[in-house]
């Protein structure tokens, strides 16, 4: 399975590089993960959230293909336990080559983003920065690995 994760903006606290790091190591195991950072616009006088969605969303889009699957996580996405994850990470490995998973910046995502999506994917009803995010979700997505493969890492 080949995975890429886009992500607006650096991760800037060394406990969460450390975390991330680790679980991308892990998941190295189960599929081709690659990592891209954008970055981040950042809001002033003279630039409105709306220029900084559109501008970020230009990085975004330059950067997929018409045939990838595109999953953005967001807070208004479907929302799964992490069994049901699993479920979704392996129906994706039967019948697409390629999915992207995007997280956007401080405003959300482009409407040009948003309609080229192929699903949203929420990881809780809570908030949490973007940095954390990252970890959330790469935690996440090695434990559906586990699942998947019937490892001991989640307990049901």
């Amino acid at each position: 399975m080949r995975l890429t994760f886009i992500q607006t903006g650096k991760t800037r606290e060394n406990y969460l590089l450390d975390g991330i790091d680790e679980y991308l190591k892990r998941i190295k195991r189960y599929a081709s993960l690659e990592c891209i950072t954008i970055p981040d616009m950042k809001k002033s006088k003279k630039v409105s959230e709306t220029v900084v969605k559109q501008q970020e969303g230009q990085q975004i889009m330059q950067r997929l293909k018409p045939a990838d699957n595109v999953v953005l996580l967001d807070e208004s996405g479907s929302m799964y336990t992490s069994v049901e994850f699993a479920k979704y990470i392996s129906a994706l490995q039967g019948k697409t080559g390629h999915t992207v998973f995007i997280t956007g910046g401080a405003y959300g995502f482009s409407e040009e983003v948003y309609a080229r999506a192929d699903a949203r994917l929420s990881l809780s009803a809570m908030t949490f920065s973007h940095q954390m995010v990252r970890l959330i979700f790469t935690e996440q997505l090695y434990r559906a690995f586990t699942i998947i493969n019937g490892e001991p890492y989640h307990h049901s």
